[in-house]
């Protein structure tokens, strides 16, 4: 198939980005997005042209990297799938695609499609570490977690903080992600011991980097690739809510 990308270029988080035009030609409809991204910047480099920059790692949609906002949705049209899932059988020959990084304050453009998300890093370091006793390995079942909850923590866990939430959400809010880490450990008994200060440092980190606030319109969760759940921000609310009751001057 033949296609027409707009695709977003910036050359630096100080610089003016603007949307340049390419044409490619005989794509496969097999081909992932990505595939389709690597044959445009080897037609690029072959015409002595400046590659587009975009962030991708493990193309298995578990690392979170593969980050666009492809015609206006975060990492395409498929539900529940990651841009480096994306296949081009999606789209149509002689289609337009518009491909832009994610639009998000506290992700800053770095160049083209990449951004910053190193602010999600802050966060869960922030969240602090789990108290484990060191030793033998204990028995799989010695300390009992009903099955509905090891469920919803390992649904929880599935987070893979590709972003694409904040991208989604019109205020930026980082609130599905926060609320994803703060629940996978919320959930088990292993994290409960620092339940109280971990919900409190992640929530204050991200309010102090600049995140927008949750105005429940859902978008983060249509937009997950993991289709993670917004319950998680009820119980991230709820765990907020009764750290800062037992301790409110902590």
């Amino acid at each position: 198939m033949d296609l027409t990308l707009k695709v977003w270029r910036q050359a630096n988080a100080k610089e003016n980005g603007r949307f340049v035009e390419y044409k490619v030609k005989g794509i496969s409809s097999d081909a992932s997005f990505l595939e389709m991204m690597d044959i445009l910047n080897e037609q690029l480099v072959t015409e002595g042209q400046d590659p587009v920059a975009f962030d991708h790692d493990c193309r298995e949609g578990i690392c979170g990297a593969c980050s666009m906002y492809i015609n206006g949705r975060p990492h395409g049209p498929d539900k529940g799938t990651t841009t480096c899932q994306l296949h081009m059988r999606r789209f149509k020959d002689g289609d337009t695609i518009t491909v832009e990084p994610w639009r998000a304050k506290p992700f800053p453009v770095i160049k083209d499609l990449v951004v910053d998300r190193s602010a999600f890093d802050d966060i869960i370091q922030a969240g602090g570490f789990v108290s484990v006793s060191t030793g033998g390995v204990p028995d799989a079942n010695a300390i009992p977690i009903p099955k509905r909850k090891a469920d919803l923590a390992m649904d929880a866990a599935a987070c893979i903080g590709c972003g694409a939430c904040v991208a989604a959400c019109k205020n930026a809010s980082a609130m599905l992600f926060v609320s994803a880490k703060v629940s996978q450990f919320a959930l088990l008994p292993q994290g409960r011991v620092e339940a109280r200060e971990r919900v409190q440092n992640m929530v204050a980190k991200m309010d102090e980097l600049g995140f927008g606030n949750c105005t429940n319109t859902y978008a983060c969760e249509a937009a997950c690739p993991k289709e993670i759940s917004v319950a998680n921000i009820a119980r991230m609310n709820r765990e907020y809510l009764a750290a800062r009751v037992i301790a409110p001057n902590d």
